[in-house]
């Protein structure tokens, strides 16, 4: 005798609650990232194979341009970046506002010199992402990026240092850098590179 198959129905998925899910992760996702700051001047760094990645806090920056300027970027941390403000205008004698001392930290990367620093955080913010500035001094009579570092060490030793030069920057200003770095006992430090592509 043969057997009688059952008459299939198609299954019906609600796809509500999918949905909803998918929306519910991606609002998520959106509200918790925190996007990269972008830099203050286009800056391609040199390849590397080297997968290891940078710590998330207590990071210093040096940014070195490709003709050869230096930025300095301190650690995210208001109180900790407005007790480095007024160290340094202690060394250079500068004073600095409660007003001054928001826009310091709401300024990402500092690229001008000390004496230009007061009257560059009293610009309005829009203005100062579009000035053309010369450069935190490093040479051998100007040592400001290097007192941007020390300083920094000296409110927090935990704090790490992380340089990131241009693949064209020319290599005596590099030096400097280290030069200075080993001047004030400072051996570690890492390099930020971009990752080698297979050819």
């Amino acid at each position: 005798m043969a057997r009688v198959k059952p008459k299939r129905h198609g299954v019906v998925t609600d796809m509500t609650a999918m949905c909803d899910v998918t929306f519910l992760l991606l609002t998520f996702f959106i509200m918790t990232t925190q996007f990269k700051k972008p830099d203050v001047e286009q800056i391609k760094p040199p390849t590397s194979i080297s997968e290891k990645l940078l710590p998330d806090g207590n990071l210093m920056t040096v940014n070195v341009t490709p003709d050869g300027k230096f930025y300095f970027a301190a650690v995210e941390n208001f109180n900790e970046r407005s007790e480095l403000l007024d160290k340094m205008g202690a060394k250079y004698g500068v004073k600095f506002s409660e007003e001054e001392k928001v826009a310091f930290f709401k300024t990402p990367a500092i690229g001008v010199p000390m004496n230009q620093l007061k009257s560059f955080l009293n610009m309005p913010e829009d203005q100062r992402k579009f000035v053309k500035t010369a450069g935190v001094p490093l040479d051998s009579t100007n040592k400001q990026l290097i007192d941007w570092i020390s300083s920094s060490l000296e409110i927090n030793p935990q704090y790490k240092l992380a340089i990131k030069g241009d693949a064209n920057t020319n290599y005596p200003k590099v030096k400097n850098l280290f030069e200075g770095l080993r001047d004030i006992e400072y051996y570690k430090f890492w390099l930020i590179t971009s990752q080698e592509t297979n050819k």
